[in-house]
């Protein structure tokens, strides 16, 4: 075995380095933005926003099951980074077009969810082989492949940094009045799919010169037919067993969908969950030792499932409660919200070398902890950043601000359990893993993520909303008194209200000197509607001047103007939007989530309760781990 050591890395390290890192770039720069633009300017509910945040997050972990099988059966490693890299700069190119005609409802929404499609699928062929070839750049036993993956995870970090931070500054910017001006989202993507054809292209015309192996081959080419002998005989296909797992996966699958209701993509995953390990793990071929160690991977990746969902909070959540509720002025400098999605990248960088260094002092003295108690304390880390930003909200009004000192510091804490917890597992799945099987369970692990991340959109539906649009219609070019249609709306109330307006009462909007609306007048009385409420409605609908209104303020509907481009002219469209100021309140286990105070304790609850049991297990595993810790 060569261990020869030469102190500089080869050129192809850095080549890969630099396509992840725009890769991530151009990931991250999306994900920074993406709910945002929804909220802002498709004018999704948060609720919504946060679902299809979940399901594109969630798929993005899934589909390298895909993409992984392609390059190790038929393609490589290779022509699956080219081919996935393409799909993923088409897809920001759509969101670019979804953000270019966001008025334009319909179409915009048909070229978002084309190209999220584009982005999941291509991430599936470019994740997983990107990071595969690293190894390969080294001869066996070569001991700086260790440091190559230490320098390849910052080139990951840097593009994670950069990402917010350049997107965000493109994509978010806000008008006099503090309200985000939805045409500029489209320059945020158009940067997230410049980075990702900057990556290819890199790629592209210097893989044949850098990366290969120290003897010159090319590294990631097609794989090569194996011959079958009696020394590599060929795995017989099952029938019965698979025709099993079909079955399950379609009982599980209308388990979920149909009874509990659960949507489509949130349920496919759910059946993949229970049947591929469920597979693996009834293979005649494993031992009891090996079906042990197997077991704790699969315990460990439900634990995992815990962490993901409540980390994964950052890009739905999080960005909401940083908009809307942070103090983001810095010396007059109001700071975009897809900012705060860069300091979990900045304290990785900055804190990773630090436990390594604590994990190494710990190791020689023998006290280092075992992965699942490693694995325990992520979990109460993250528990420990919600309390610490719950406490910071606990007794707020929807219009108050808190000090950005608070998010930061749960970033802060949650990098900690992230570094406790998540460099561990793919490293533990690889020890624990029969050498045959370790590419599947290496799958159940991304699946477990994957779920968390539809787990994670979910739960960030429950984010408390104070107003919503409930209905939105557009009418002739002249105003008419049009029935709405929509199941959503109380037809009784509104068909008399747009019949005749006198059954509500007509208020006009007043604003103060710098532009700001601060009340809803009726003659010499005030509705009963909040400042507030008015100020997210305004955010939605920059156009109103007046609106009626019922007795209680709880309905309002109110006059929209949109702008359509027919044959190179704009045309005016007279319309009413029907916004609910007083929606009901989301539950989680039968008790209602009232304010940012209750949504935090979920989380509290959640990683905290799994925490503990985890650790209460530690022993159980580590006897089924037989040895490896």
């Amino acid at each position: 075995m060569n261990t020869t050591v030469k102190e500089s890395h080869p050129k192809g390290l850095y080549l890969l380095y630099f396509t992840e890192m725009w890769e991530r770039f151009s990931y991250y720069g999306m994900r920074a933005i993406f709910t945002l633009y929804m909220v802002n300017a498709l004018l999704f509910d948060k609720a919504s926003a946060s679902s299809i945040y979940g399901s594109y997050t969630g798929l993005v972990y899934l589909t390298p099951l895909l993409g992984g099988y392609v390059a190790d059966r038929l393609w490589g490693n290779r022509r699956s980074i080219i081919f996935g890299g393409f799909l993923m700069a088409v897809g920001q190119f759509f969101m670019f077009l979804s953000g270019s005609f966001y008025g334009e409802a319909d179409f915009a929404k048909t070229m978002m969810y084309t190209g999220l499609g584009f982005l999941i699928f291509g991430n599936g062929f470019f994740k997983p082989n990107i990071s595969t070839m690293v190894g390969s750049l080294y001869k066996e036993g070569d001991r700086r492949v260790d440091s190559a993956f230490t320098i390849f995870y910052q080139g990951i970090n840097l593009g994670a940094l950069l990402a917010p931070a350049i997107c965000g500054s493109l994509g978010e910017q806000y008008d006099s009045l503090g309200i985000i001006i939805p045409s500029q989202f489209k320059w945020g993507f158009l940067a997230a799919c410049i980075g990702m054809i900057i990556s290819l292209i890199a790629f592209i015309l210097l893989k044949n010169k850098y990366v290969v192996t120290p003897s010159g081959e090319a590294v990631g080419m097609p794989p090569k037919k194996e011959e079958v002998t009696d020394d590599n005989p060929k795995t017989p296909i099952n029938p019965a067993k698979i025709g099993i797992g079909l079955g399950a996966m379609v009982g599980i699958y209308a388990l979920f969908n149909l009874v509990l209701g659960w949507d489509l993509i949130g349920s496919i995953m759910v059946a993949l969950s229970f049947v591929l390990p469920g597979l693996i793990i009834t293979d005649s071929s494993l031992s009891k030792v090996e079906k042990d160690r197997i077991w704790v991977i699969y315990i460990i990746a439900f634990f995992v499932i815990f962490f993901w969902m409540a980390f994964e909070q950052a890009g739905a959540s999080l960005t909401f409660f940083a908009q809307e509720q942070t103090n983001r002025n810095i010396f007059g400098w109001n700071m975009p919200a897809s900012f705060f999605q860069m300091f979990n990248a900045f304290f990785i960088v900055v804190l990773a070398p630090v436990f390594v260094a604590i994990w190494q002092t710990l190791g020689k003295r023998g006290k280092e902890p075992s992965s699942p108690v490693k694995q325990a304390m992520g979990l109460a880390f993250l528990a420990f950043g919600y309390l610490f930003i719950a406490f910071g909200v606990n007794g707020i009004q929807p219009w108050d601000k808190v000090s950005m000192l608070w998010l930061v510091g749960l970033y802060l804490i949650h990098t900690i359990g992230e570094l406790c917890l998540s460099p561990i597992g793919l490293s533990m799945v690889v020890k624990l893993a029969p050498a045959r099987f370790v590419s599947l369970l290496m799958g159940v692990w991304f699946m477990s993520t994957a779920l968390a991340n539809k787990l994670a959109g979910e739960l960030s539906a429950l984010y408390p909303e104070e107003v919503k649009l409930i209905a939105a219609e557009k009418m002739a070019d002249e105003p008419t008194n049009q029935l709405l249609s929509s199941a959503e709306m109380d037809t009784m109330i509104w068909k008399q209200a747009l019949k005749d307006s006198a059954a509500l009462p007509v208020v006009q909007i007043e604003y103060n000197e710098n532009g700001d609306p601060f009340a809803f007048r009726r003659g010499e009385g005030t509705v009963n509607a909040s400042v507030y409420h008015l100020y997210l409605i305004r955010t939605m609908n920059k156009n109103i001047k007046d609106a009626m209104v019922t007795e209680d303020g709880k309905h309002l509907v109110v006059n929209s103007v949109d702008e359509d481009r027919i044959d190179g002219e704009i045309v005016k469209h007279q319309g009413v939007e029907v916004y609910d100021t007083r929606p009901s309140k989301p539950t989680f286990m039968g008790q209602p989530v009232k304010n940012l105070y209750d949504f935090f304790m979920i989380f509290v609850y959640l990683a905290g309760a799994a925490s503990i049991l985890l650790f209460l297990i530690r022993k159980f595993l580590l006897k089924r781990m037989h040895g490896i810790s």
